[in-house]
């Protein structure tokens, strides 16, 4: 019990050992979650809301998100392809695949795309 005393009495092995003290203190934390976690399950009652919970989630949450990130990505690549369409009216250009080279694989026809792809060849290429 003397070396407990004189760890607590003395200051300075709080500042040379903080990340002991801080992992104590994580460690803490996960014993708090995991019982905040678990703490559902310890009735019978409680244990049947956890399952009909998961079940809802598995049957209506789950299906409704691949839809959603189809959404989502559609909605981003339109936004994309309107802002292209724009700088092309805008510029005035009667060269459209200046800004969108459909013939160009794996999407990189992208105005923006084909100019930093430029670059890299030209850094790679110089000499």
């Amino acid at each position: 019990k003397l070396w407990l005393k004189s760890l607590v009495q003395d200051p300075s092995i709080y500042f040379a050992g903080g990340s002991c003290i801080m992992a104590a203190s994580l460690g803490e934390l996960a014993v708090i979650a995991h019982k905040f976690i678990t703490a559902p399950q310890t009735s019978s009652s409680s244990f049947c809301n956890v399952i009909k919970l998961g079940t809802f989630c598995r049957t209506v949450v789950w299906p409704c998100l691949p839809p959603l990130m189809m959404y989502q990505y559609i909605r981003a690549k339109d936004e994309d392809m309107y802002a292209t369409e724009v700088l092309y009216f805008k510029s005035g250009s009667k060269d459209s695949k200046a800004f969108y080279d459909t013939s160009r694989l794996n999407g990189s026809g992208h105005w923006r795309l084909q100019q930093d792809l430029e670059t890299i060849r030209a850094a790679a290429n110089a000499e």
